[in-house]
């Protein structure tokens, strides 16, 4: 049994979670309840076999359940953008300007100096401690993948994938500059991610330039990479416009692409932070054509927020996150979710969903209501990354939840969330997070 401020929970294939409160939009199927303000119902849950195997209004399980006394009940949580290859190098190579080209160029002198296969297993594995521990069960990362580098990371990534099966879905995209699609290595990257069951990505940029006006090879190139994906029959994931740049406008010749070409596979955008500089004119066109095209969008406000508009002895001016209410607004799919943790790109971070959720929320006022924001970190990623057995409280499904002791969202948003419990298959998990000095090997320090 597991001890926690808010019942017990047993050690047994059977049992009931009697009252639990959880977002009304996470509950799959017959209405259990009526919301209350903040969009959560009050309901009972029945666990058999490791499966939810039921959920019943308030009220409905036996004396002696299991009693969460109005605590939360949320669904195994989604991170769909994460970058665990890159992930807590910092105390070797930090970003001293703690701007974008700063990150890119630490970021390459670390890979080149200390990128070993063994090296990249052990970091990624650390990030996935993190997150199983947190109650995240699934995870799409993007994998530096620049020649030699390629032959060096996706055989560590299928490994770390096959190894942790069963505990945390994980899926890979490749990420590099699109000029670089246009060299040899552009084809060969492509077969690698078509042999490890991965996804293609690149950063929308070129090479000697950041995330500004598109230069007049842009449109060849792009269309190289939907070539190479659509070949293959691989989905698209794509880093686009981060920066507060307004004449940053990839993501529309992206949707146009994607419609021109007839692209039919899943497409996604991550970051898309100058559209929240741009005209409102144009931001309706490229919001338009981007549910013509069908872009799913994730944003990273947390990653955003460290890296634009910073300037040394000036306070940033703007948050650095995209348009999420209007993207929703105009139909599309939009998710949120953590990007880089202790790198270059990003100082901080923990690969824990809460805590991006709690972030996002303040960040883009994703409240009052909170309606069905909730979704932004299980179902719609869930439904991006094709998981159709993850995202919501549903019958049938794994019993793999994340129980709070917070009653209500602004409960858990105003404090963190440590005494979480996390269940897999219906069993409490050791929820401690791993040591940073099991790194410190790596990143040659004295512990």
């Amino acid at each position: 049994m597991k001890r926690t401020g808010f019942g017990t929970i047993p050690d047994q294939p059977h049992y009931w979670l009697a009252d639990a409160r959880t977002p009304a939009c996470l509950v799959d199927g017959e209405r259990v309840g009526e919301p209350d303000f903040e969009g959560l119902v009050r309901l009972d849950i029945e666990i058999r076999d490791g499966r939810i195997a039921g959920l019943a209004p308030f009220g409905s399980a036996p004396v002696g359940s299991t009693d969460l006394r109005g605590g939360m009940a949320w669904p195994g949580l989604i991170d769909i953008h994460t970058h665990l290859d890159k992930g807590h190098i910092w105390p070797r190579s930090p970003n001293p300007e703690g701007n974008f080209l700063g990150a890119a160029s630490s970021t390459a002198k670390d890979r080149a100096a200390h990128w070993t296969a063994a090296d990249v297993a052990a970091r990624i594995e650390f990030g996935l401690r993190c997150a199983w521990a947190q109650g995240t069960v699934a995870v799409r990362t993007h994998i530096d993948s620049p020649a030699p580098q390629a032959k060096i990371s996706w055989p560590v990534f299928r490994a770390v994938r096959d190894a942790w099966a069963g505990r945390i879905d994980l899926q890979a995209v490749s990420i590099m500059p699109m000029d670089f699609f246009a060299q040899p290595q552009g084809e060969q990257l492509a077969d690698i991610v078509a042999e490890s069951g991965g996804i293609l990505g690149c950063v929308t940029r070129v090479s000697t330039r950041g995330h500004d006006a598109l230069p007049p090879e842009f449109g060849g190139l792009l269309e190289r990479v939907f070539r190479l994906a659509m070949e293959r029959g691989l989905d698209l994931d794509l880093h686009v416009d981060e920066s507060g740049d307004g004449n940053a406008r990839a993501l529309i010749e992206i949707a146009r692409m994607a419609v021109r070409l007839g692209f039919k596979s899943r497409l996604q955008c991550g970051h898309c932070c100058s559209l929240a500089v741009q005209p409102d004119e144009f931001v309706d066109e490229t919001l338009g054509a981007a549910a013509d095209a069908g872009i799913a969008v994730v944003s990273l406000p947390m990653c955003n927020m460290y890296l634009q508009g910073r300037d040394a002895g000036r306070t940033p001016r703007w948050r650095g996150v995209t348009l999420l209410h209007e993207m929703r607004g105009a139909g599309l799919a939009v998710s949120i979710a953590s990007d880089n943790c202790r790198d270059p790109f990003h100082a901080y971070g923990d690969h824990d969903m809460l805590e991006v959720m709690t972030q996002a929320t303040r960040i883009a006022h994703l409240d009052h209501p909170f309606g069905d924001w909730p979704t932004a970190v299980t179902a719609v990623p869930a439904e991006v990354m094709g998981l159709s057995n993850r995202g919501r409280l549903k019958v049938g499904d794994s019993a793999d939840l994340v129980l709070l002791s917070a009653r209500f969202m602004s409960e858990m948003l105003s404090r963190s969330q440590g005494d979480r419990i996390v269940l897999r298959s219906g069993r409490p998990i050791d929820t401690s997070l791993p040591d940073y000095r099991d790194l410190d090997p790596l990143l040659g320090l004295n512990a």
